[in-house]
């Protein structure tokens, strides 16, 4: 069989990427600092936790699971992280039933199939060798991401919703930023992707895939920080009307839920009334704006017999 060229790098080494400990490139960061002002300018407040965890992700090559409640802002971190290097986001969205032909790759049949039609007085060998080569290859964002020459951010979003027999597909990527497709032998990473795994705790992962990966726990922030949130994301909003929708969400959130407001959720919320022309929030503003910020009806109604003492700020 013939063996696929391992592409050529920019300031990472292929023939290095092979031990488990793949060799880090040029620095994408300076510092920590860095990391969180960069975040900054681009709309994503991280505090000195998550802005490290970036920061060491660079530096030593490893990935990043990421693990919290939905719409803490997991996946918009991988995306602001792609926006402040300048580097392409590849995401792969994960469900059940994943499989290798939609993760990584697989053969497109019909154009081999037109390829041996056409060349059926080839000898066999020689045909095989043929149809088994890049030409025939449909790369998907796994293998894209390995494959790529340029900067790259891969967001594997959600994997806990993939089975384990899916999971495993995910170790050697992880460990070795390399892939090994048996026609055409190993394709290893000319430079090493920043990589982000998301995770709602639906399932617990794998403890190979948890080893692989720096940790990352994201919760709901804390008031000062979600009040920055607001003010950062929703255009026109005043630091009164920023201050209340965070401090009612924050009440909202201790509260026996179905569901508690994600940060996105809360974002909406604050966009409406800003839609709306509230400039201070009253109980009978927020009862009626309720179903913008939570989805259940059981949770509306138990929220809305808390918002009975809401006073509009002096």
């Amino acid at each position: 069989m013939s063996s696929v060229a391992e592409p050529t790098g920019t300031g990472r080494a292929s023939d290095e990427i092979t031990t488990g400990f793949p060799v880090a490139g040029p620095p994408r960061f300076d510092s920590i600092d860095a990391v969180r002002n960069g975040l900054a300018d681009v709309q994503y407040l991280a505090d000195d936790g998550i802005s490290g965890v970036v920061f060491l992700a660079d530096r030593l090559a490893k990935p990043v699971l990421v693990e919290g409640p939905a719409g803490t802002g997991k996946t918009e971190l991988a995306k602001s992280v792609a926006r402040l290097t300048g580097s392409r986001l590849i995401r792969l969205q994960c469900y059940e039933g994943l499989d290798e032909s939609k993760a990584l790759y697989e053969w497109n049949y019909k154009k081999q199939l037109l390829r041996i039609q056409a060349d059926s007085g080839q000898a066999w060998q020689q045909l095989e060798e043929d149809i088994f080569s890049e030409e025939f290859l449909l790369t998907r964002p796994l293998l894209e991401a390995i494959k790529s020459t340029e900067p790259v951010v891969l967001l594997i979003d959600e994997v806990d919703r993939v089975e384990l027999e899916t999971e495993a597909l995910l170790l050697e990527i992880l460990s070795e930023y390399q892939v090994s497709i048996p026609e055409l032998g190993t394709v290893r990473a000319s430079q090493i992707p920043l990589v982000f795994l998301t995770s709602n705790n639906t399932r617990e992962l794998s403890e190979a895939l948890k080893r692989r990966c720096l940790y990352l726990h994201i919760d709901y922030p804390q008031l000062d920080r979600e009040r920055a949130i607001i003010e950062a994301r929703v255009p026109g909003i005043s630091q009164a009307l920023a201050d209340q929708v965070a401090r009612i969400v924050r009440s909202i959130r201790t509260l026996d839920l179905k569901k508690s407001p994600s940060v996105s959720e809360t974002l909406d919320w604050a966009r409406t009334l800003v839609v709306l022309g509230v400039e201070s929030i009253d109980a009978e503003q927020a009862k009626d704006t309720l179903h913008i910020l939570l989805k259940y009806r059981s949770d509306i109604d138990r929220a809305a017999k808390e918002l009975v003492g809401v006073e509009s700020p002096d």
